[in-house]
């Protein structure tokens, strides 16, 4: 399937021919697209990833999801990603042949096929290629209220390289989730290694006490989420360590990501201080950089 014929609105992806250059690819559904089986990403997990959502066809704080992907690849030892002068042109792309123009861009970066086993090449013999590939998907911002429990099972590791990137291992955060849900919840937050509130299972947390906005520390082992480090580099919100009981006594809270911001309205049962959706929204809004809108 190609771009001129590919259904108007429904999911667009493109991965590249060659590992070692962005220069050729194929365009396609998601599901009619594939990666080779050797392909470490696949295989291990041994890839990064960023979500943005796109807005009247722009993709928003590319240059900040950039900025990350970047330096999560440096901290894992792994190849630079592509970086805006080549994507720009393929993301319009993905556009113009989708027909979505409200959407989560995915960006994927994969390690790439390296033979079996964990172990990568010596020193000085030939690195794996790393793959690229993205996916365009119609979505739209959430803004509703959520309901969560604290999660038994799944740990944040803020002494972990990986805890702090954006990589393709979600495995914990899937269980949490089905956790949460069991228990008849939205959403599960996690907790750090040391029992301090870290984040949800795909955002980060924001708790308001004595009128302030508070976000758990990177130490915690919470993922650098783009929104988060808005809200610090604006100073709208401040890090610190939260317990449990910080949130059940605090003026509110919040789930925030790229594709939304969602206020708490219960937490293992217990009511919270309710924030309006349209409160939540405007908050979230007032981090996106004018210069990407």
């Amino acid at each position: 399937m190609d771009g001129n014929h590919h259904p108007q609105g429904e999911p667009i992806a493109w991965i590249a021919d060659n590992p070692s250059g962005l220069a050729h690819g194929r365009w396609g559904h998601p599901d009619l697209l594939s990666l080779p089986l050797s392909d470490r990403g696949l295989q291990l997990a041994d890839g990064l990833f960023e979500t943005l959502l796109v807005e009247e066809g722009q993709p928003l704080l590319l240059q900040q999801h950039l900025g990350r992907w970047q330096r999560s690849a440096a901290l894992l030892g792994m190849a630079p990603p592509p970086g805006a002068e080549a994507l720009t042109p393929r993301i319009a792309e993905a556009v113009r042949r989708s027909g979505i123009h409200q959407g989560a861009l995915r960006l994927n970066w994969s390690r790439g096929s390296g033979g079996r086993g964990l172990d990568l090449p010596a020193a000085g013999a030939a690195q794996p290629l790393h793959r690229f590939w993205l996916q365009l998907s119609a979505c739209q911002p959430a803004f509703s209220t959520l309901t969560t429990i604290i999660s038994r099972h799944e740990r944040r590791n803020g002494y972990s390289l990986v805890s702090h990137c954006k990589t393709f291992a979600y495995g914990g955060q899937i269980q949490a989730r089905r956790e949460a849900r069991a228990a008849g919840a939205d959403e599960a937050l996690l907790l750090s290694s040391e029992g301090q509130l870290c984040c949800g299972s795909a955002a980060n947390l924001l708790v308001r006490r004595s009128g302030r906005w508070l976000t758990p520390p990177a130490s915690s082992g919470c993922l650098p989420g783009v929104m988060r480090r808005q809200a610090l580099e604006t100073a709208l919100a401040a890090e610190a360590s939260l317990s449990p009981d910080d949130l059940f006594s605090s003026e509110g809270a919040l789930l925030i990501n790229s594709l939304g911001c969602r206020p708490l309205s219960r937490c293992e049962g217990q009511e919270l201080p309710g924030l309006e959706p349209s409160t939540a929204e405007s908050l979230w809004r007032s981090l996106l950089d004018p210069a990407d809108l």
